[in-house]
C-alpha cells in the first residue's frame, strides 16, 4: 500500500490558538496538501497538452485486494484528468514472480509508456524486489527499483521518491528560508525518511536525523525549526515536545479507532506549532501530484515522433 491511499477522508481546518481569555493570539496554519495538489496538477496537464503524443501511466495490479482496486481506480480518474492515458494491469492472485516479471518487461516496450508502478502490497509469494528490479529504469517512476533508487541517491536522475518530493512541495509552498533553520528528519525509512534526507542534501542543507538509537531525541526535536516525520507511530509528536512555531511535515500513516492519523497529534501541537501538514489532507495528495509529475518529466524526455499505441506479444494486444 503506498502514502497516498489513506488520503481519502477530509482534512482537519485551520486549528486557533488561543491565550488567557480566549482571544485569538494567532493561527496554527494548516498546509493544505489538497489546494498544493490541485496547483501542481494543473501545472502538469498545462505541460501535457503540450506534448506532442499522449503519454501513458501503468499501475500493475495482482489480484483484487477491493482497496487495491479502489486506489488504482482513484490514480486512473487523476492521470485522466491531467490528459494522460492510464493503463491498469491486471494480473491474478496466482501469478507467479516469474510471469509478472515477464509481463513487465513487455509493459516496459509499450510505446509512449512513460511510467510503471507496482501496486503494494504483492501477494505473498511474490518476490517484491525481484518485480521491481523488472521495471525498466527510466519508466520506474515510484523509484522504488534498485537501480532507479541508487540512480537517485547519486544525483543522476530527474525521476525522484514521490512522497519525499511531497514533503519538500509543502514546506517550499510556506516560503521558509531554510538556510539559518534548524531541520530535524524522524526516520530513515525507505519512502519518505531517506529520499528527504537526500533532498535536502541536495540543496546544501544539514538536516539533523533521529533513528529509534539516536540519543538525546528528546533535546534535538525541542530545538528543530522544522520537522519532516515519517515513522508511522499515530499521534507520537505532541505539543510538549515541539518549540514554539515549529513547522510540522507529517508523513506517518498509522490505523486508529478513529481511521487513519499521522505521527503529529494535532490538537497537542496546536497551541505550539506555526505550520503543520495534517494526516489525511496533506502529504497523500501532494505525493499523487509528483507522481505524476515524474510520468510528464519521462514523456518530455522522450523522443516526440509520434508512434502506434499497440504491442502484440504471442498474438495478444496489449493496447488499442
Amino acid at each position: 500500500m503506498n502514502f497516498w491511499e489513506h488520503d481519502l477522508t477530509p482534512s482537519p481546518l485551520s486549528l486557533s490558538r488561543r491565550g488567557v481569555g480566549g482571544e485569538v493570539n494567532y493561527y496554527m496554519e494548516i498546509i493544505d496538501g489538497r489546494k498544493l495538489n490541485k496547483e501542481i496538477l494543473g501545472k502538469v496537464k498545462a505541460e501535457v497538452v503540450s506534448l506532442s503524443f499522449q503519454p501513458i501511466f501503468c499501475d500493475v495490479l495482482v489480484g483484487s485486494d477491493p482497496a487495491s482496486v479502489q486506489y488504482v481506480g482513484m490514480k486512473a480518474k487523476t492521470a485522466e484528468a491531467v490528459g494522460m492515458k492510464f493503463h491498469s494491469a491486471n494480473f491474478p492472485a496466482s501469478i507467479t514472480t516469474e510471469e509478472l516479471i515477464k509481463e513487465i518487461k513487455i509493459l516496459n516496450k509499450v510505446e509512449n509508456m512513460c511510467g510503471i508502478i507496482i501496486q503494494l502490497p504483492l501477494p505473498p509469494h511474490i518476490e517484491k524486489q525481484l518485480a521491481l528490479d523488472a521495471l525498466d529504469v527510466h519508466l520506474d517512476v515510484d523509484c522504488l527499483g534498485t537501480i532507479a533508487s541508487e540512480k537517485f541517491y547519486q544525483g543522476e536522475t530527474l525521476i525522484k521518491y514521490p512522497t519525499a518530493l511531497a514533503c519538500m512541495a509543502l514546506l517550499d509552498s510556506i516560503n521558509l528560508d531554510l538556510t539559518q533553520k534548524k531541520i530535524v528528519v524522524f526516520g530513515q525509512g525507505m519512502l519518505v525518511g531517506k529520499p528527504v534526507t537526500a533532498l535536502l542534501k541536495f540543496r546544501n542543507l544539514s538536516p539533523t536525523i533521529i533513528t529509534s538509537k539516536t540519543s538525546d531525541k528528546e533535546k534535538i526535536i525541542k530545538q528543530a525549526d522544522v520537522i519532516i516525520s515519517g515513522i508511522g507511530k499515530g499521534k507520537y509528536i505532541t505539543g510538549d515536545m515541539i518549540k514554539e512555531g515549529a513547522v510540522l511535515i507529517d508523513a506517518g500513516t498509522s490505523e486508529s479507532g478513529a481511521g487513519i492519523v499521522g505521527d503529529v497529534n494535532l490538537e497537542s501541537v496546536k497551541d505550539v506549532a506555526g505550520f503543520v501538514s495534517p494526516v489525511p489532507g496533506g502529504v497523500g495528495p501532494v505525493t499523487v501530484a509528483m507522481l505524476l509529475k515524474n510520468v510528464l518529466t519521462v514523456a518530455k524526455n522522450k523522443d516526440l515522433t509520434p508512434a502506434p499505441l499497440l504491442v502484440k506479444e504471442r498474438g495478444r494486444e496489449i493496447f488499442k
